[in-house]
């Protein structure tokens, strides 16, 4: 039963790392798992099995919800924006609680709430200075190492709690080409035996997922450290990204349009996320 709900926690962590706003690391804090899996990766080849283990079930969640659910979850932005958006926002708001408990009774003083306030206006920054601008990948020797160091970046935010690695795609144009276009293209040319589209949109996704692997180890030993040797101060600047995401979110949804059933829709997906973390964050506690 735990693998099974180490799957589930994979795929909410996979949705969150390919919807702009909404960061992987944010889904792991709200549930609990953050340090488990922090460990885990910085520790991967000094505790192999164990290790192992541990990321296989999140890895198979993570991979599966990016492979089949990135048509379903594009279809729903595009039919039902706000009850999608507010779904995660749920998500991320009924972890809050559990977060908490890593800076109950310690002192925060002025450092821990500048923190908090710098980081929460971090992401809000990033969220407003967004733009359209849409890159036009051509392979080239230039274009594997950008790819490669782009996936080095958004992985490192995907790891960082509050910081979505899709909306740093967004920023530099990245995030249709890649999301939108090579992943579901290169499902679509698998199933249906278009060998040469399938090749051209592994030439994109293979740099750029080496780039992943190697920013995820790099910035997971960063929080290691911080985590280890400043816990309270490094909570209080997740805390700070992390309320800031649902700010984040709904800056960049689009409300017009929104009647009075939209509302309540979305009251009730709200409802739904913030009660599935709470129950994945109680699994994470009994685990």
């Amino acid at each position: 039963m735990k693998f099974f709900w180490d799957v589930l926690k994979g795929a909410v962590i996979g949705l969150a790392n390919i919807i702009p706003g909404v960061s992987g690391g944010t889904m792991m804090v709200s549930m609990g798992i953050y340090d488990t899996l922090i460990y885990c990766i910085t520790h991967l080849f000094k505790e192999f099995r164990r290790a192992v283990r541990t990321l296989l079930p999140y890895a198979i969640g993570m991979a599966a919800a990016i492979a089949c659910l990135s048509f379903a979850l594009k279809w729903l932005f595009a039919q039902y924006p706000l009850p999608t958006n507010t779904l995660f926002i749920g998500l991320i708001l009924g972890g809050l609680p559990a977060m908490m408990k890593n800076v109950k009774g310690s002192r925060i003083g002025a450092g821990g709430w500048g923190l908090f306030v710098a980081f929460f206006a971090l992401i809000v920054l990033l969220q407003a200075f967004q733009t359209e601008h849409v890159a036009v990948i051509r392979l080239s020797l230039a274009e594997v190492v950008k790819l490669f160091l782009i996936g080095a970046l958004a992985s490192a935010t995907m790891v960082i709690p509050g910081v979505s690695g899709s909306m740093i795609l967004k920023l530099i144009g990245y995030y249709e080409p890649i999301v939108t276009g090579a992943i579901p293209g290169a499902i679509s040319a698998l199933a249906g035996g278009d060998w040469g589209t399938l090749m051209a949109n592994v030439g994109i996704l293979l740099p750029f997922g080496l780039g992943i692997v190697v920013g995820i180890f790099a910035i997971a030993k960063l929080i290691e450290i911080l985590l280890s040797k400043q816990k309270t101060l490094t909570y209080c600047a997740i805390l700070g990204l992390v309320v800031a995401s649902p700010v984040a979110i709904l800056m960049g949804s689009d409300l017009s349009g929104v009647t009075l059933m939209t509302i309540l829709v979305s009251l009730a997906t709200f409802a739904l996320g913030f009660a599935a973390a709470m129950r994945l964050g109680g699994e994470s506690g009994e685990a």
